[in-house]
């Protein structure tokens, strides 16, 4: 069974950093394409960041580029994403993906495996 278990969420203030953690198992995940996308309340899920499969291309959403990173692991299947200056509107549940192929872009159609999400609250 395919699982995709997120940790590293939680309160912070504007202008902390935090990093979260996507653990795969059930397969491997070192030839597929990995995600963050986030939902905040009220508000459409939306893309963060993707990384190939070899971790050399990444790809991130205008609202993050340049605070966020995302980086993997593939010896621990697993998937980071760094974030530093964090604002306000970055709260929101995270959830890390991984993709049908080795590379996706941010399109969530392209992915076929969800974890279940961690909560990011950023106080202002």
């Amino acid at each position: 069974q395919v699982q995709l278990v997120e940790s590293g969420g939680g309160l912070v203030q504007t202008g902390d950093s935090l990093r979260l953690s996507c653990a795969a198992s059930g397969r491997s995940f070192s030839s597929k394409a990995m995600a963050w996308f986030r939902q905040a309340p009220g508000k459409e899920r939306e893309f963060v960041a993707t990384i190939s499969w070899d971790g050399i291309t990444t790809y991130y959403a205008d609202s993050v580029r340049g605070r966020f990173t995302i980086s993997r692991d593939n010896a621990k299947n697993t998937v980071y994403l760094q974030m530093n200056s964090l604002k306000f509107e970055d709260t929101a549940v995270y959830y890390c993906a991984t993709a049908r192929g080795y590379y996706a872009g941010s399109d969530a159609r392209h992915y076929d495996y969800w974890g279940q999400g961690t909560q990011v609250t950023v106080s202002s």
